[in-house]
This record gives C-alpha cells, sequence and structure tokens, in this order.
C-alpha cells in the first residue's frame, strides 16, 4: 500500500518546523504531483550530495525551503509575468514573509530559486545556494548520482515517482509561454524550451537586426 505523501515525509527526516511544514503544504495544494515529487527528491539530494562533498556548515532549513518552493513559478500561485523562475522566487518571499522569516534568509531563497536554472553563476552567491542548485539540478541531469549512497536513488524513486519529471517540467514551462510569451525572455532557460516545444524564440542575431544600428556581420 502506498502510503500518502504526508506520511511518508516523517520517514525521512525532513525538518519539520513551522514554516517547512506549511511549504509542503503549499506545494502539495498547489503543484501538480509531478512538481510536488520532484521539490521533496530535489532536497534529498541536494542534502546527500552536501553530505558526500562535506559539506555540512549551511542553513539545512533555508535549503529545504529553496528545494520545496523552487517550481512555484510552474503553479497559478506562481504566475505572472516573468521568467518562471523568477515569478517562483517572488512567490515564495511572499509566503516566507507571511510566515516571519527574516529577510536576510528570504533572500537567499529567492536567490536559490531566481537562480536554480544557472549554471555557473548560483555557485557564486552562497552555500545554501549552491546546495540547493545540485540537488535540483540532479534531479534532472543525474549529474553525480554516483556520489548518493547505494540503494538511495532507488529508495527515493520509490517513495517519490518521477512521472516523467524531465519532459513534464518542460511541457509545463512552455505551456506558459505559450500563453504568455513575456515569461520566455530572449536567451533564458525558458526561451529555450519555448523554442523547443513551441517552434519559435528569438536568438542574438534577430535581437542585434532589430536594434536599429545598422550592425552587419563580419567577414570571417
Amino acid at each position: 500500500m502506498t502510503l500518502p505523501q504526508e506520511v511518508r515525509l516523517s520517514e525521512w527526516n525532513l525538518p519539520d518546523t513551522e514554516v517547512c511544514s506549511a511549504a509542503v503544504r503549499l506545494v502539495l495544494d498547489v503543484s501538480l504531483p509531478v512538481i510536488a515529487n520532484h521539490t521533496v527528491r530535489s532536497y534529498l539530494f541536494a542534502r546527500e550530495l552536501a553530505a558526500a562533498r562535506g559539506v555540512r556548515d549551511y542553513d539545512d532549513e533555508v535549503v529545504f525551503l529553496t528545494c520545496i518552493l523552487h517550481d512555484l513559478g510552474v503553479t497559478a500561485l506562481g504566475g505572472g509575468d516573468q521568467r518562471f523562475e523568477v515569478d517562483g522566487a517572488d512567490a515564495a518571499v511572499r509566503f516566507l514573509r507571511e510566515h516571519d522569516v527574516a529577510e536576510d534568509r528570504a533572500r537567499t531563497v529567492w536567490e536559490g530559486i531566481a537562480l536554480h536554472t544557472s549554471l555557473g553563476l548560483v555557485h557564486r552567491f552562497g552555500t545554501e545556494q549552491a546546495v540547493s542548485f545540485s540537488g535540483i539540478s540532479l534531479d534532472i541531469d543525474g549529474a553525480e548520482k554516483e556520489s548518493l549512497p547505494a540503494g538511495f536513488v532507488e529508495r527515493v524513486h520509490a517513495a517519490w515517482p518521477r512521472q516523467d519529471l524531465g519532459f513534464a517540467i518542460a511541457d509545463l514551462i512552455a505551456g506558459g509561454i505559450a500563453a504568455n510569451p513575456l515569461k520566455a525572455p530572449p536567451f533564458t532557460f525558458p526561451a529555450h524550451l519555448h523554442e523547443l516545444l513551441n517552434g519559435s524564440s528569438l536568438t542574438f542575431f534577430d535581437v542585434v537586426r532589430n536594434s536599429g544600428w545598422g550592425d552587419e556581420p563580419v567577414d570571417a
């Protein structure tokens, strides 16, 4: 028998402070199961990767909140006119302020969420942002899964099924952009998915040609 998600949470030693519990309830309420499962796996992978790397001096609650809330931008709660990462980060901070989380900690969560697709950038912002990014990324690209304890991935997937996450979340992001093209600023990850799934996206050369400066291609 499959246990309900609320029960399974206690089996994984997840942070159970008032704000963490409220965050889980929020995500379960507003997200599709494929997204809710992804957010929990992201935290579990982040925590194990940090341990494997010997990284222990970080705020575990902040990492948990970052991972759990990081995809609010693909829900109705996080809808807006910005790329989904930023809409989601803004929604997360609104939630954290409602629960009296200190502004500096809320800002760290905002950065971790807003930058969670920014390879090569997020690690420069802080340990919590980097730890969160590693877990979120691993659940998409599988990088460094060999660093996790034997059997850990299988146990996580049994409790929190993938449901074809990679393709499912791409469809959600691209669907949001089809309804509101403002959500795909040129050259961003959302714009990349927009081109893959919706068939059109501005290129850098489109921007240059439309600038009005008259720049021409340089001869090789």
